[in-house]
Protein backbone atom coordinates (compact mmCIF):
# COMPACT_ATOMS: atom_id res chain seq x y z
CA UNK A 1 0.00 0.00 0.00
CA UNK A 2 3.19 2.05 0.72
CA UNK A 3 4.83 1.73 -2.10
CA UNK A 4 2.20 3.74 -4.90
CA UNK A 5 3.27 6.91 -2.93
CA UNK A 6 6.77 6.33 -3.10
CA UNK A 7 7.02 5.25 -6.38
CA UNK A 8 5.50 8.61 -7.91
CA UNK A 9 7.45 10.79 -5.03
CA UNK A 10 10.55 9.06 -6.12
CA UNK A 11 9.72 9.43 -9.71
CA UNK A 12 8.33 13.13 -9.23
CA UNK A 13 11.80 13.92 -7.40
CA UNK A 14 14.18 12.20 -9.88
CA UNK A 15 12.79 13.55 -12.40
CA UNK A 16 12.54 17.14 -11.33
CA UNK A 17 16.18 16.73 -10.17
CA UNK A 18 17.45 15.66 -13.35
CA UNK A 19 15.58 18.32 -15.33
CA UNK A 20 17.41 20.88 -13.21
CA UNK A 21 20.85 19.86 -13.52
CA UNK A 22 20.16 19.16 -17.24
CA UNK A 23 18.84 22.85 -17.38
CA UNK A 24 22.04 24.46 -15.53
CA UNK A 25 24.55 22.90 -16.87
CA UNK A 26 23.57 23.30 -20.59
CA UNK A 27 22.64 27.43 -19.85
CA UNK A 28 26.14 27.38 -18.00
CA UNK A 29 27.80 26.02 -21.20
CA UNK A 30 26.02 27.95 -23.97
CA UNK A 31 27.12 31.40 -21.26
CA UNK A 32 23.40 32.49 -21.16
CA UNK A 33 21.57 33.02 -17.44
CA UNK A 34 20.40 30.17 -15.61
CA UNK A 35 17.99 32.42 -13.67
CA UNK A 36 16.27 35.92 -15.11
CA UNK A 37 17.54 38.65 -12.94
CA UNK A 38 20.28 36.53 -10.76
CA UNK A 39 23.77 36.24 -10.74
CA UNK A 40 25.35 33.69 -12.94
CA UNK A 41 27.77 31.79 -10.93
CA UNK A 42 25.22 32.39 -7.73
CA UNK A 43 22.41 30.58 -10.24
CA UNK A 44 24.52 28.16 -11.21
CA UNK A 45 25.52 26.83 -8.23
CA UNK A 46 22.20 26.80 -6.45
CA UNK A 47 20.64 25.28 -9.29
CA UNK A 48 23.40 22.46 -9.25
CA UNK A 49 22.93 22.11 -5.49
CA UNK A 50 19.07 22.13 -5.72
CA UNK A 51 19.12 19.41 -8.44
CA UNK A 52 21.64 17.56 -6.60
CA UNK A 53 19.52 17.51 -3.49
CA UNK A 54 15.99 16.78 -5.74
CA UNK A 55 18.02 13.87 -7.29
CA UNK A 56 19.22 12.69 -3.91
CA UNK A 57 15.92 12.56 -2.57
CA UNK A 58 14.28 11.05 -5.52
CA UNK A 59 16.39 8.06 -5.32
CA UNK A 60 16.27 8.31 -1.49
CA UNK A 61 12.70 7.51 -2.28
CA UNK A 62 13.03 4.38 -4.11
CA UNK A 63 15.15 2.79 -1.28
CA UNK A 64 11.92 3.10 0.37
CA UNK A 65 10.14 0.92 -1.50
Amino acid sequence: MESGPAVFAGAAFTLFGAGLLLWTSVRVRLREPVADGAEQVTAAVLGSVFGAAFLAAGIWAFTRL
